[in-house]
């Protein structure tokens, strides 16, 4: 059966599994660089539903298991980088694969992008009103005099960042920055708007496909922000059998069907 880690156990684990290998004599590689014959893979937090449908499809195909850790990815860069071992890492933007490539902890000589994503304004379902978002459109006055907008960290966090960036275009961050929650993951932020403390949300379209009372009320023009898309690439040291045999599984057919069931757009 496979197994998902939670994000926040990844550090702890590392650790243990370092200073375990040190007691055991120098034979032992370091955990970031052992040959695992169990895929582990770090993905973005809203790949969460589609990569665990292909995690199952791949176990029923193959008979072999797949592990998942799921978090924002620039938490799971970092936990690469403080050597949490896994074999394959699946980013929500470029930025933090080419974080990990320019610390020599992927290989981008495998990197895919194969799917990509937009970005949505969400709202309590009871209390949604459809808008349509363009340079006129005033934020400020759509969620209120207390109002608060939820999405991720802003400075690290890529549905964050994306939303700084849709908001900067749109002329109106400077109005809004203050009111602008940011939360450690996508999840987390839709999960704002769906028990109603924030008014609205800035998340992906996928998540918010997924999410109980929650209402898109409109998509942020594609020229707002940069390109939602999803670089894919082998961890250095784990190009091997296993590991390879499920990135390539990823873009297969099996995989792009369930990409599509949850709304990701191929690229």
């Amino acid at each position: 059966m496979r197994s998902v880690l939670p994000a926040f156990s990844r550090r702890a684990f590392a650790l243990a599994a370092l200073s375990a290998a040190l007691l055991a004599g120098p034979q032992l590689p370091h955990p970031a660089l052992a040959q695992s014959e169990t895929p582990v893979v770090f993905a973005a937090a809203s790949l969460t539903n589609a990569f665990q449908d292909i995690g199952k499809a791949y176990e029923e195909k193959t008979g072999k298991d797949v592990t998942f850790s799921f978090a924002a990815s620039s938490a799971l860069a970092k936990q690469l980088e403080a050597g949490a071992p896994a074999g394959i890492f699946a980013s929500a933007d470029l930025k933090w694969m080419d974080y990990t490539d320019e610390k020599g902890l992927t290989l981008k000589a495998t990197r895919v992008t194969p799917i990509g994503n937009s970005l949505v304004l969400i709202m309590p379902a009871d209390k949604a009103k459809d808008v349509k978002i363009d340079k006129g459109f005033d934020f400020s006055a759509f969620i209120g005099p207390n109002g608060k907008i939820s999405t991720g960290l802003t400075d690290s966090v890529p549905i964050g960042v994306y939303a700084k960036a849709a908001l900067t275009s749109l002329g109106q961050w400077d109005k809004v920055k203050d009111r602008v929650v940011g939360a450690e993951s996508v999840r987390a932020a839709l999960a704002l708007v769906e028990r109603g403390e924030a008014a609205a949300g800035i998340v992906y379209s996928t998540d918010a496909a997924i999410a109980k009372n929650v209402k898109v009320v409109s998509t942020f023009p594609p020229e707002s922000h940069p390109a939602v898309e999803y670089p894919f690439e082998i961890v250095k040291g784990q190009d091997n059998a296993a590991t390879k045999a499920f990135f390539e599984f990823l873009t297969g057919p099996e995989a792009k069907a369930i990409y599509a069931k949850y709304g990701f757009v191929a690229k």
